[in-house]
């Protein structure tokens, strides 16, 4: 088993880095999930069905390099660690990657823009897995104890909640200032910024973490005896399970958002008054995982109860609008985003635990490699979420720059409200099943100590 160097105490520094990763993850990734999908139909001049294809296209690629690149974040081998060295190197790279994506050239034929698209995205996606995969599987590295992975995870979403609010209220302003003469230049020069920004918090990310579990060297372990493990790991498929619907209704619906303001509610500039309106929320439910977690000991549970609570919420929004009755829709759009914060924090605590599950069940550590299917179970969410909204905006004639007919209109409001907030409620039935509680852990990392197997 992993065995640690320190008491599993980290440093608030440290926390506070790691939390930072996440920040320059969601400057790169929630401004691809929010604005690309509208850059590309609105600004780039590239179809619907083009982009459709393009989201369940890069899947494909997914399914091929998220397992290589966390089977070889495992493998690695240096002086900073397994994990940390890709932080240092695969950031800048991204970020470049990121600029090259938001380079728009509406004039080129399609046949032209559709190739541009599809090689820089998936060299993006690429890129964020490079990063990502290491990223995420530091937290278990870095401890286990599993009090401090979850203030590890705490102070992660709450550096998520912040930058995503700082990036939904400043990105659409920003757009507008810089691109005040051309929509192209507005989106190329904030991916500049941003880009920047992504590297940096990785860099500092980088110093200030450490990998105190120490993992023995192991021969080398084929991908279908991994996969065997995987399946032995009941808790671990639930996250999985719980991972592929995350992603589906989260990036789903940021896909729509902007579409929703700008056609449903006829002002982008409400976009920027919803950010600032559920910041604050955003940031408290984050920071309220811990006390729930103490009281359930259960972070499946923790995760489905704020699960179920965003559904409700998500679904009583659909009843409300902003020019209408703008007070309760922004209350509405607070609580549900104080419930999802919540949910965000647990889902991620969860997956470092099933590790020392899967050890313990099948004599297997595997970190980056499960962390690898997460990232996939989430991206194949993402990419059905966001496929099937451009391809029902498609078909219901969907055309940029000018008024929608009804039936775009209705699923752009139902993609914001009633649609994720079913799932929200699947999700919450499924997490309820998780059963790797505080006391069975502590359990599983005794007998780990002592050499035993489940």
């Amino acid at each position: 088993m992993g065995s640690e160097n320190s008491n599993g105490k980290v440093p608030l520094i440290s926390k506070i880095a790691y939390g930072f990763g996440d920040v320059g993850c969601n400057f790169s990734w929630m401004f691809v999930s929010n604005f690309l999908m509208i850059f590309y139909t609105d600004v780039f001049g590239i179809s619907m069905a083009a982009v459709s294809a393009l989201m369940l296209f890069s899947r494909f690629w997914d399914a091929i390099n998220d397992p290589i690149v966390g089977g070889l974040t495992d493998k690695t081998k240096t002086r900073w660690g397994r994990y940390r060295p890709w932080l240092l190197v695969a950031a800048p790279i991204t970020a470049v990657l990121l600029v090259l994506t938001f380079w728009a050239r509406p004039d080129w034929s399609e046949t032209s823009k559709i190739v541009y698209m599809v090689i820089t995205y998936c060299l993006l996606v690429l890129g964020y897995t490079c990063v990502n995969i290491p990223y995420g599987t530091l937290c278990g590295a870095m401890t286990q104890d599993i009090d401090e992975r979850a203030k590890i995870n705490t102070s992660r979403s709450v550096a998520a909640m912040i930058a995503i609010g700082i990036l939904n209220i400043i990105t659409v302003p920003l757009i507008s200032k810089f691109g005040s003469e051309s929509a192209k230049t507005g989106y190329l020069t904030v991916a500049i910024l941003y880009g920047c920004i992504f590297a940096a918090c990785h860099f500092f990310c980088f110093a200030k973490t450490k990998e105190a579990v120490i993992t023995p060297e192991k021969e080398k372990i084929s991908i279908r005896v991994q996969l065997k493990a995987i399946m032995q790991n009941r808790p671990y498929l639930l996250a999985l399970v719980g991972q592929i619907l995350f992603g589906f209704t989260l990036y789903g619906r940021n896909a729509d958002i902007l579409y929703y303001f700008t056609y449903v509610e006829e002002n982008a500039a409400y976009y920027t008054t919803y950010s600032m309106c559920i910041i604050i929320p955003s940031i408290i439910g984050a920071a309220c995982f811990q006390p729930v977690f103490r009281k359930l000991n259960n972070k499946g549970r923790t995760a489905s109860i704020f699960a179920l609570l965003t559904g409700i919420s998500m679904l009583a929004l659909f009843f409300f609008n902003v020019k209408e009755a703008p007070v309760i829709f922004y209350a509405l759009s607070g609580i549900t985003q104080f419930f999802f914060s919540g949910f965000n924090t647990a889902i991620y605590a969860i997956i470092p635990d099933c590790v020392e599950y899967g050890e313990w069940k099948t004599g297997l550590r595997n970190d980056g490699f499960q962390y690898a299917f997460i990232s996939l179970g989430n991206k194949i969410g993402m990419a059905i979420g966001t496929a099937l909204l451009a391809g029902l905006l498609g078909k219901y004639e969907y055309v940029a720059n000018q008024t929608q007919n009804e039936a775009v209109l209705s699923i752009m409001k139902h993609a914001f409200t009633t649609i994720p907030g079913v799932l929200w409620i699947v999700t919450a039935v499924i997490l309820f099943f998780y059963r790797l509680n505080k006391k069975r852990y502590n359990e599983i990392m005794e007998d780990l100590k002592h050499g035993k197997r489940g």
